[in-house]
């Protein structure tokens, strides 16, 4: 219907100013095709579970091919220089999701199913990265791995999410039951689900549901966090891929092959993901950041070339990880970035990116001049990692590493003697200089002390007591 002059006249001097507020209206609502909804972007945290850095083709690998994830990779921002907060699975996820040091958080080491083995409690009342963007008006969703809690008030709704289909556990006993110890902890909001289907496969049908969902409601922009169990052991890939995977290299071991397979499933997956953005006209307005929460794990054949060692392993094996931003509408295509940084840096740069305020207590540094072209991070930056365990080996007891600057002090048990690196002079660990730098060490191990201090103000238990004791054996 188009109106009549007599019944709808604007004075000349005012159409400039109608026509720049439609403008601006049709910005920020988006057109009718829905291709791009909001002026805030869209957020998608991809997080792959124990994924080693050379077990990705854009870092060189010859025996594993990632097309997927090459392609996101020369669309964006490639960082070589990126570590996990730490090297094994709850501490990362909870720093990524606060944007403060694990112990702070709570989660100095793995959350476990049985309470006697669990070495984390995510503070209550901490605010979630879900928790901030909630505040700017954008929904939020995990898909897939929580590993945080198994029960209130630590579970993904309690703790800023509105969405979540997933899994609550630490890892899947098999990846077609999803069972855990025999426990099913699969659920749909607060529903307890039996899904059928490799994990792997179930988690980006989920992912693809919830876009499809979004674009439908088309109110506000959304963060979407997608946690693969994958590759994590149990190293099962479906047997289509494992048969393709021995064909091409009948020369590996089993195990290896079963581990090349499995990633390579894991990224046919995520190009299903990136059709399903592209499909529903996301692309442009939408930032994606792919990492791991961890190194791969050597005993399961995983690949951290060129790096030392693997997960649990404070060497850089057990710490760097694969790392790609993004955004069509920041980041030139085919960027790369060695920056030093780490994981947990997501937070202040996705809350930017939504026009959030970052929280005075925030660790980590944004990475968004660095998306941007513009500058880098400091080169001075001080760098804290812990991870607390128990059995055996740890008994209970924290072992730290320190970076600052290129120096890196660390020890991967909590018996052992501290050691010392020049990560320019000797980026693959290989000289032990403590013994020779007796001024740059007391200062690393006060820095460190200052570190475990500030943690140790947290509580990593919950204060009700355990239901059941240690064994005396």
């Amino acid at each position: 219907m188009f109106f009549k002059p007599k019944s709808f006249c604007v004075p000349p001097f005012q159409i400039g100013s109608l026509l720049m507020l439609m403008l601006m209206a049709l910005f920020l609502t988006g057109s009718a095709s829905g291709a791009e909804p909001h002026a805030r972007p869209n957020l998608i945290l991809i997080l792959a579970d124990d994924l080693g850095y050379g077990d990705v083709s854009f870092h060189g690998s010859t025996e594993v091919n990632t097309p997927h994830l090459d392609r996101l990779a020369s669309d964006g921002m490639l960082m070589t220089g990126m570590r996990a907060n730490c090297t094994v699975c709850s501490p990362s996820r909870a720093a990524i999701l606060t944007g403060i040091y694990a112990d702070r958080a709570g989660v100095p080491g793995v959350i476990r199913t049985a309470p006697t083995d669990s070495w984390g409690f995510l503070k209550p009342g901490l605010p979630t990265l879900a928790d901030r963007l909630k505040q700017v008006d954008y929904h939020t969703a995990i898909i897939g791995k929580w590993h945080l809690g198994l029960a209130t008030p630590n579970t993904p709704l309690e703790r800023g999410f509105d969405h979540f289909h997933g899994f609550l556990g630490d890892m899947m006993d098999d990846y077609y039951t999803h069972l855990r110890h025999g426990n099913n902890y699969m659920r749909h909001g607060e529903q307890v689900i039996e899904p059928e289907g490799h994990a792997t496969e179930l988690f980006t049908q989920w992912a693809c549901d919830y876009l499809e969902q979004r674009v439908a409601k088309h109110d506000q922009p959304f963060f979407m966090y997608l946690a693969y169990n994958a590759p994590h052991f149990p190293i099962q890939p479906p047997q289509e891929w494992l048969q393709r995977a021995k064909q091409r290299h009948g020369d590996l071991s089993d195990k290896r092959v079963a581990n090349i397979a499995l990633v390579e499933h894991l990224d046919d997956q995520i190009g299903r993901l990136l059709q399903q953005v592209d499909a529903l006209g996301l692309r442009d307005n939408t930032c994606i950041a792919f990492t791991s929460d961890n190194g791969g794990s050597l005993p399961h054949a995983q690949n951290n070339d060129p790096w030392r060692d693997g997960k649990q392993s404070h060497y850089d094996g057990g710490l760097r990880v694969p790392f790609v931003v993004r955004y069509p509408k920041m980041i030139a295509p085919g960027s790369r970035s060695d920056v030093v940084g780490l994981t947990f840096d997501l937070f202040p740069t996705f809350l930017q990116l939504a026009g959030a305020d970052i929280p005075g207590d925030c660790d980590a540094v944004s990475l968004l001049n660095v998306l941007q072209g513009k500058t880098s991070t400091s080169s001075d930056r001080t760098m804290y990692f812990v991870r607390r365990e128990g059995n055996q080996r740890y008994v209970g007891h924290a072992y730290h590493a320190l970076i600052h600057g290129n120096w890196k002090l660390m020890q991967n048990d909590p018996f052992s003697p501290l050691e010392l690196y020049h990560l320019e002079k000797d980026p693959y660990e290989q000289d032990n200089v403590i013994a020779e730098f007796p001024k740059i060490t007391r200062e690393l191990k006060q820095r460190l002390a200052e570190q475990i201090q500030v943690g140790g103000r947290v509580p990593w238990q919950p204060e009700h007591p355990l239901p059941e004791r240690l064994s005396d054996r």
